[in-house]
């Protein structure tokens, strides 16, 4: 395992981070200690978590298996989503995030949080009130960081200079979608990520699976997230996807690799990338994805697999003035 500067904060974190949505839903106690173990003897120290998985018990999961080792380990969690029935127990209001990040560390059972990330743009309070709450829980000591999710460019790049202009803690972090299938990270996210020097941990290197060998276009288990969840569902619905995994199972089977390998790896190549962030609901598929360290992808080898699938239009409409 390779250790990477997150941003410009001087922290060492995995080349892998790993994921704990499966604890205490797909993935039991049990399995979970066990691919805890498993990430922590392959040199992962980096683990992100979010108040909503699976009602808060994957944070409490990941507290009890991080005792005893708490101060070797990077550990995020977030902030956005509904936690219970009453009407302000969600959203990146003062008043909620003041309360979700107290439940959070008892949850976890520690003193602070590594990373904190806004899990989702709330268009119902303004970016100045979370910017500055996130400020606050710094200086409380409560979280090191401040980090930022599914948020936009623009949305972003007004929270930054927000953030400068107050001379207050700033998104040092950021997590977007990303992969062989979804790129449109690659548009504005991730160049801003370069420019401002911010850690970048993509989720869904693995498409919700769709880059595991299971899809083409002909076949669609009866089982799994992107047939039984209806936000998968929705977000793969398209015919494309599945043309994209079929030619990337094709080019993985001729490379004799396992895909799932295969596509973190090419996640992880990725210049503004810190690291993918893996998740599993067992050890044998954990096993495919920690693989990827292994694998030395040069920028052509990256390149050659980026034309497996369409690369997203430009941030703006002169396309003739785009780098070659």
């Amino acid at each position: 395992m390779k250790y990477r500067l997150l941003g410009k904060t001087g922290v060492k974190v995995s080349q892998l981070c790993f994921g704990t949505m499966s604890f205490g839903g797909d993935a039991d106690e049990a399995t979970s200690a066990a691919m805890f173990k498993r990430c922590r003897d392959a040199g992962i120290n980096f683990f992100d978590t979010a108040n909503v998985y699976s009602g808060g018990r994957s944070e409490e999961i990941l507290g009890r298996l991080m005792k005893g080792s708490r101060d070797e380990l990077i550990i995020t969690s977030k902030v956005f989503g509904a936690v219970g029935s009453d009407v302000n127990a969600r959203g990146l209001s003062r008043r909620h995030i003041t309360r979700a990040v107290e439940d959070s560390l008892r949850r976890l059972n520690t003193d602070r949080l590594d990373l904190y990330f806004v899990h989702q743009h709330d268009y119902n309070t303004p970016i100045e009130e979370t910017v500055g709450v996130l400020d606050d829980l710094v200086r409380q000591g409560k979280i090191v960081y401040p980090a930022v999710s599914n948020w936009s460019a623009w949305q972003t790049a007004k929270a930054l200079g927000i953030a400068e202009r107050k001379n207050q803690a700033r998104f040092e972090c950021m997590q977007p979608m990303y992969s062989l299938a979804k790129r449109q990270a690659e548009v504005e996210l991730l160049p801003l990520a370069q420019s401002e020097q911010i850690g970048v941990i993509p989720y869904s290197p693995l498409g919700g699976g769709l880059l595991t060998g299971k899809y083409t276009t002909a076949n669609r288990p009866a089982k799994g997230r992107l047939v039984e969840n209806q936000m998968y569902i929705k977000r793969y619905q398209e015919e494309l996807f599945y043309e994209v995994a079929e030619r990337f199972t094709n080019y993985a089977q001729a490379k004799n690799m396992h895909p799932a390998t295969l596509a973190v790896a090419w996640v992880m190549a990725h210049p503004a990338v810190t690291a993918p962030i893996i998740g599993a609901r067992n050890l044998e598929q954990l096993e495919s994805s920690l693989a990827a360290v292994d694998v030395e992808m040069t920028p052509e080898w990256r390149a050659e697999m980026s034309a497996i699938s369409p690369e997203p239009p430009p941030a703006t409409d002169r396309s003739e003035e785009q780098k070659g």
